[in-house]
């Protein structure tokens, strides 16, 4: 359980090989920290990002974890608990960004993205919220994007997936509170990693690191929601009112 300072105990990463989950978990390392699990698809990489986490004191797993079997989520999470105990902070992090030519136009790929980012982050979410409101603590952090307060023309299905993801998060949230369990919101612009190398930043790029510091400080306040960074915040609340004949000409992407 969270101490007096907010600093967990067990921390789980849904997603355990995403460079902007890992710095979150870096971040939330305290000396109450005893284990972190990265749940993950490609078990090598996880064991490669677990070796920079362990120490004497904190006990790195990596399990095996496939966001678009959702079938396998409530027995994943009830695994984790029964090796580790109870869930302090578990980090949803995993998701596609997809190429928005593709997805916009072949069915198969639109529907396999968002299958992963939509369906198998829900099914993630109800299956951990289930834990941490037995438990009457914990909280469930979900990485949601500003791509998804106002869909761009140019990935259209992956905004559309974070947008239906960030309107769930925030009724499961809603839905937990007075069990003593919650849900953070985070909001990232463009980060800078390896999902998006080779693409041209957008205004106010971040990093995966100051995603987490930002994260993090919004866990210790009890925040609803974060942005990162928190500038964005004003800028889409003004962007969410542009007209369509000029959104759609904004060179946002």
């Amino acid at each position: 359980m969270d101490n007096a300072f907010g600093e967990p105990q067990n921390i789980v990463v849904l997603g355990g090989t995403s460079e902007i989950g890992l710095a979150i978990a870096h971040h939330l390392v305290s000396p109450v920290t005893r284990s972190i699990v990265l749940a993950c698809r490609d078990l090598a990489k996880g064991e490669q990002a677990a070796a920079a986490l362990r120490s004497d004191t904190v006990e790195v797993s990596v399990v095996a974890f496939d966001a678009a079997d959702t079938a396998s989520h409530e027995r994943v999470i009830g695994d984790i608990v029964e090796a580790h105990g109870d869930l302090d902070v578990v980090v949803l992090a995993f998701g596609q960004l997809g190429n928005g030519e593709a997805t916009g136009a072949d069915v198969a790929e639109a529907a396999a993205l968002a299958h992963v980012n939509f369906t198998g982050a829900i099914s993630a979410s109800v299956a951990v919220a289930n834990r941490l409101r037995k438990q009457g603590h914990g909280t469930l952090v979900v990485l949601s994007s500003v791509a998804g307060e106002r869909v761009r023309k140019a990935n259209f299905v992956y905004g559309a997936t974070k947008a239906g993801l960030d309107g769930f998060a925030q009724g499961l949230g809603d839905s937990l509170e007075g069990t003593g369990a919650r849900v953070l919101v985070v909001r990232p612009g463009f980060v800078h990693s390896a999902m998006t190398k080779g693409m041209k930043a957008a205004p106010f790029a971040t990093t995966p690191d100051k995603v987490a510091d930002v994260t993090v400080r919004g866990l210790r306040r009890g925040s609803r929601t974060v942005w990162a960074p928190g500038i964005l915040r004003f800028v889409f609340s003004a962007l969410r009112h542009v007209p369509g004949p000029i959104w759609r000409k904004l060179p946002l992407g």
